[in-house]
């Protein structure tokens, strides 16, 4: 075993390692999008490298690593489908990176590719709470923390299923999504994806300074409702729909799911990406 600041070292560097060599191969295709499918495979790696390097029980980072991967490996094949669907020479958005970044698109992509490692890193820095747990029983923070792990898993791969089937019938080709879970939030996968990082904090309570770990979920609902998800997903869809998202907006809520708030205004045309 190592001591701790060692262990959130040597874990830094493999991140950085990792999207550093994702980067090479990327530059040689060409093609920026695997950073999409890698960033939720880091994080059961980062689990198992505490697991091996700290001395918490095996039993109790089992679980926990297990948990992790169940979300990280179901989203990154849901990403790396989506990809290859919709945008296999490349995504819209690395495109535009392309165009901004000139002529300096190579540097400055790279240490995006970094920023992804080191933003990982942070996030899953709580980690090392139950991977230095030495009590061997599994109490009730770390049954509720795989409970509302699964809820969230199920959950996202709902609404990443009832959208990508309402996108495949070529009767809704310009409609608004709102079956299932697209009813009752715009973000329903954001929300999910919010509440694994709910779960991974509730499992790692029931260790010692247990309450350190909910820094992540508030760091993750920061991202997704300021920065990274909702913001640019609601920017593009009224840039391209105009009034008809606009109406989306006024009966559906944005992240978190409740009921819809009176009827659409009817539409010709209702779209949502």
């Amino acid at each position: 075993m190592v001591s701790l600041p060692l262990a959130l070292g040597l874990a830094l560097v493999a991140g950085i390692t990792l999207f550093s060599a994702i980067f090479a191969v990327s530059r040689g295709l060409d093609n920026y999008a695997a950073v999409d499918i890698v960033w939720p495979l880091q994080f059961p790696g980062y689990a198992a490298v505490y697991a091996v390097l700290l001395e918490g029980t095996a039993l109790r980072m089992l679980l926990f690593t297990a948990l992790i991967a169940a979300w990280s490996l179901r989203l990154a094949t849901h990403l790396y489908k989506r990809i290859r669907r919709d945008h296999p020479r490349e995504d819209p958005r690395y495109s535009a990176l392309r165009e901004s970044w000139k002529p300096r698109f190579g540097p400055r992509m790279y240490l995006f590719f970094v920023f992804q490692g080191l933003a990982g890193w942070l996030l899953a820095t709580p980690f090392v709470l139950p991977a230095s747990n030495i009590d061997p029983a599994i109490g009730m923070w770390e049954l509720l923390g795989i409970a509302v792990g699964l809820a969230s898993v199920a959950g996202q791969a709902s609404a990443d299923r009832t959208l990508r089937r309402f996108k495949e019938v070529p009767s809704n080709r310009g409609q608004v999504c709102r079956n299932g879970l697209w009813a009752y939030s715009r973000h329903p996968n954001y929300f999910f994806e919010w509440l694994i990082w709910m779960a991974i904090a509730t499992f790692a309570a029931g260790s010692p300074y247990g309450w350190l770990a909910f820094f992540s979920p508030v760091l993750m609902l920061y991202l997704l409702l300021k920065v990274t998800g909702v913001p640019p997903a609601e920017e593009r869809a009224l840039r391209t729909k105009g009034e008809l998202y606009r109406n989306y907006r006024r009966t559906t809520n944005s992240f978190f799911p409740g009921p819809v708030r009176g009827p659409a205004e009817p539409n010709k045309t209702d779209t949502h990406e």
